[in-house]
């Protein structure tokens, strides 16, 4: 059983979904539609946003009071490959600064179908080795992202990985999207309860981003690629995703590599639920901000 303030924003975010972010309407409509939708809600008067570039790209610091200055989280936003920005994932990211006491990068990547498959794997990676040479030490970062970011930082760290690079000290993975072929089970079997995406849509963004690449390919689908000597990973998904499947499979091909997993499925949460929880705190929401702060701390 969810609490009731879950139930109560689910028949809220379903309501809003259906009548203003439509998942076919063209892409330029819903890019307007999702930063409209994903910006609602008031800027926490501690959390401090303070624009950056990083080498050529737009980024944002954002950072809550006594923030420590010498740890910080490079986040890579959702939305498809082809939506969002800075400005979309601002209140989740404050809402990250509060509960981790980092200051966060949040990137705005290169969005397909203008710039495919790797400009946004080559901007992340650019933006991780911008903060090593402003002076982060790898062991003092960690790497975090929802959605196809979530895909998009385990990439990065496949990435600087295979380039001998010193690694963060942890990723966090948030309903992340994994796998481009579009294959899981829970595509099917969690349909009906996914109201935030479908198969249709998430199979029009891979091939935005992909193009006519195979779409196995690791760094575009990492839930396919050799995930050995990668940092403690913290996966989220809720149980009612379609992406289900792309997380626990991850969770255990990592496991099966060596790598330190923690897998939480959050019976009857959708997808990113930690951005509704951003904007108004319900207990699945404090739930799982409780544990991406443990996770931080350890």
């Amino acid at each position: 059983m969810i609490s009731p303030e879950a139930e109560a924003l689910r028949t809220r975010i379903k309501q809003l979904m259906r009548s203003t972010l439509p998942l076919k309407a063209p892409l330029a409509t819903r890019r307007v539609q999702y930063e409209a939708v994903m910006s609602r809600g008031q800027l926490p008067a501690s959390v401090q946003v303070e624009a950056v570039t990083v080498g050529t790209l737009p980024a944002e610091w954002v950072s809550a009071a006594e923030a420590a200055s010498d740890q910080v989280m490079l986040y890579l936003h959702g939305g498809g490959y082809t939506m969002g920005s800075c400005s979309s994932h601002r209140l989740l990211a404050a809402a990250l600064a509060q509960v981790t006491g980092l200051r966060l990068l949040v990137l705005d990547y290169r969005l397909a179908p203008e710039h495919p498959f790797p400009a946004a794997l080559a901007d992340a990676t650019a933006a991780y080795h911008w903060l090593v040479t402003t002076g982060f030490k790898p062991e003092h970062m960690v790497l975090a992202g929802d959605s196809c970011g979530g895909g998009l930082v385990l990439a990065t760290l496949i990435a600087l990985r295979d380039a001998g690079e010193l690694l963060p000290a942890k990723a966090i993975l948030l309903s992340a999207w994994t796998d481009l072929t579009v294959s899981g089970a829970s595509l099917l079997t969690q349909a009906e309860k996914d109201f935030v995406l479908t198969r249709d849509y998430l199979l029009e963004q891979a091939h935005a981003y992909l193009g006519e690449r195979d779409r196995h390919t690791p760094l575009a689908s990492p839930v396919y690629a050799d995930l050995h000597g990668l940092p403690p990973l913290l996966i989220q998904v809720g149980s009612d995703e379609i992406l289900l499947d792309d997380a626990t499979r991850v969770a255990e091909r990592a496991q099966e590599a060596g790598v330190a997993v923690t897998l939480h499925i959050a019976e009857g949460m959708w997808h990113v639920w930690q951005a509704t929880a951003a904007v108004r705190l319900f207990p699945e929401g404090k739930a799982a901000f409780d544990q991406i702060a443990g996770f931080v701390r350890r």
